[in-house]
């Protein structure tokens, strides 16, 4: 079960990436005690490093947004963000499309080693997915 899952995640990567699309990952962060700075960096990486490894032609930009800067102030309230909020935002011609995968990141963070890949599968699959869709 798991090859075929592998194999399709493969095929539609294959597909959709041959598009060429542009999108951009958000991760919101927060200005955070010394514990919980630990955590939520670490999850940062491991989500930068996916990305980063699934998109090396710069198909999909992680960009890290920092909450108390007064700079983000409209794109936080847009997105009604918080601490590891996570937006994708897939560039179309007619207009950007916006999904929030916070969720899918917080089943990533909470998985335990041996789920992890499987969790990391899913979250890269809901990119695909998103950056297929169609504006309406």
């Amino acid at each position: 079960m798991k090859k075929i899952i592998l194999l399709f995640g493969i095929f539609l990567s294959i597909g959709i990436l041959s598009q060429a699309q542009k999108a951009e990952f958000l991760y919101f962060k927060a200005d955070l005690a010394c514990c919980k700075a630990k955590s939520c960096n670490a999850l940062e990486g491991d989500i930068k490093a996916m990305v980063e490894k699934n998109y090396p032609k710069g198909n999909v930009i992680f960009k890290t947004i920092k909450i108390s800067d007064e700079a983000n102030k409209e794109l936080v309230a847009q997105h009604n963000a918080k601490s590891q909020t996570c937006i994708l935002v897939v560039k179309k011609k007619k207009g950007d499309l916006y999904y929030d995968i916070s969720d899918l990141v917080r089943k990533y963070m909470l998985a335990q080693a041996d789920e992890k890949t499987q969790a990391g599968n899913n979250l890269i699959l809901e990119i695909q997915k998103d950056m297929a869709k169609k504006k309406k």
